[in-house]
């Protein structure tokens, strides 16, 4: 009975760096010999338990002269294909699989753009060249997500290795991934920063800003430059503002400083914010004010005018006013002698009276009035001598009102 192959020689599949081992069963051997063979090349690998060739990376394990397995380490690119496990009967018998060896994607540096700077309007190509197995595919897509201005369609990605734009503008400025994959991992990605130049563009929110005398206010300006720009406000006479003290070595003349102006500036990518706060404005401050952006292809500026508005009216609270009160002293009244009701040789007068206005306008004693009896020069004044004397008081003090 001769030898039979209990199973067909898988395909196997490794990716390149890594081991690999085909396998091959034969039933029945008896005293025939098993040999594995290269077959692109007809290289005889190895003779029942003997290695023949000379690759160090290829080693042979059997199994009770059953299941015979070819090892090879390290995979290389050039150990792809056909592998032959035979037995040396007559006819002679084999089978034959196929080692796959993949390779994950690399990206060729000396082939693929770098970071690029460019006019604005001009057109740009940018390459990508990769290598795999499988050959890998590649697409161009931004790094912060947004979509691609690409044949006047926004697109997400770009398939290919090249990226061609026409009439390049600075939205296109930022950063493009090339990225190549072949379904062996790990994806690879190149990032290539593309920079659009151009001269300044200037924007004003508001033109005409009205303010009133002591109030604060800001005046706002949005450029947009690359290269960055240098940006600043001039007052209508042309002189720079500076926030704080003026730099060390300018000339007076030519700056406004001091701590009633602050100048700020945020930048995000291309674009600028500029922010002119003014405190506490005074009648000399209302005028024309000019915000400027400079960079190596050219200038720009823009105007803003600061008109007096009148102050809002402030609104008086309403209060209560409380009861006028009038405090004051009486004068002594001297008293004519003679008369019922008067007391002979005595002077009578009211002390420290205060008086209360009513709303009729009448004058009445204080509850707390203290009236002091005139002092009679005899032994005793009679008791209606002394009202007497407190009546013509009153009478007195009401008439001089």
């Amino acid at each position: 009975m001769f030898p039979k192959f209990a199973e067909p020689i898988p395909n196997v599949t490794v990716t390149v760096g890594r081991d690999a081992l085909l396998a091959c069963v034969v039933d029945n051997l008896q005293s025939y010999k098993v040999a594995w063979v290269r077959v692109d090349t007809q290289t005889i690998l190895s003779i029942h338990h003997t290695v023949i060739t000379q690759n160090p990376r290829i080693s042979l394990t059997h199994n009770d002269a059953r299941s015979w397995y070819l090892h090879i380490k390290d995979v290389h690119e050039t150990d792809r294909g056909w592998y032959m496990c035979q037995v040396n009967t007559d006819p002679m018998r084999s089978r034959q699989g196929y080692l796959q060896v993949v390779v994950p994607p690399t990206i060729v540096d000396k082939d693929t753009s770098t970071d690029m700077v460019v006019r604005e309007s001009s057109n740009v190509t940018l390459t990508c060249k990769a290598h795999g197995y499988p050959e890998p595919y590649v697409m161009w897509r931004r790094e912060d997500g947004e979509d691609i201005s690409y044949n006047g369609e926004p697109v997400t990605v770009v398939d290919g290795e090249t990226l061609h734009i026409t009439k390049v503008s600075r939205l296109h400025m930022g950063a493009y991934l090339c990225i190549a994959s072949n379904s062996v991992p790990p994806s690879i990605s190149k990032r290539v920063f593309l920079r659009v130049q151009f001269p300044p563009m200037l924007s004003i929110p508001n033109q005409l800003e009205g303010a009133y005398v002591g109030q604060d206010v800001k005046l706002a300006c949005h450029t947009e430059a690359y290269p960055h720009s240098i940006n600043y406000w001039t007052t209508e006479r042309g002189d720079m503002i500076v926030s704080g003290p003026p730099p060390v070595g300018s000339k007076a003349d030519m700056h406004v400083s001091g701590n009633k102006y602050e100048a700020v500036s945020t930048d995000n990518g291309y674009n600028k914010y500029m922010l002119l706060k003014i405190r506490n404005v005074g009648p000399d401050d209302f005028g024309s004010y000019k915000c400027v952006a400079k960079n190596s292809l050219g200038e720009t500026d823009g105007v803003i005018k600061l008109d007096e508005i009148p102050a809002p009216p402030t609104t008086p609270s309403s209060t209560v006013l409380p009861k006028k009160k009038h405090r004051g002293r009486v004068k002594p009244l001297k008293m004519e002698r003679g008369g019922e009701n008067s007391v002979l040789g005595a002077d009578s007068y009211i002390d420290d009276t205060t008086l209360d206005e009513a709303a009729d306008d009448d004058y009445t004693l204080a509850p707390h009035v203290e009236v002091r009896p005139p002092v009679a020069q005899g032994s005793g004044a009679p008791r209606h001598r002394i009202l007497g004397v407190l009546s013509l008081t009153l009478v007195a003090v009401l008439a001089s009102r």
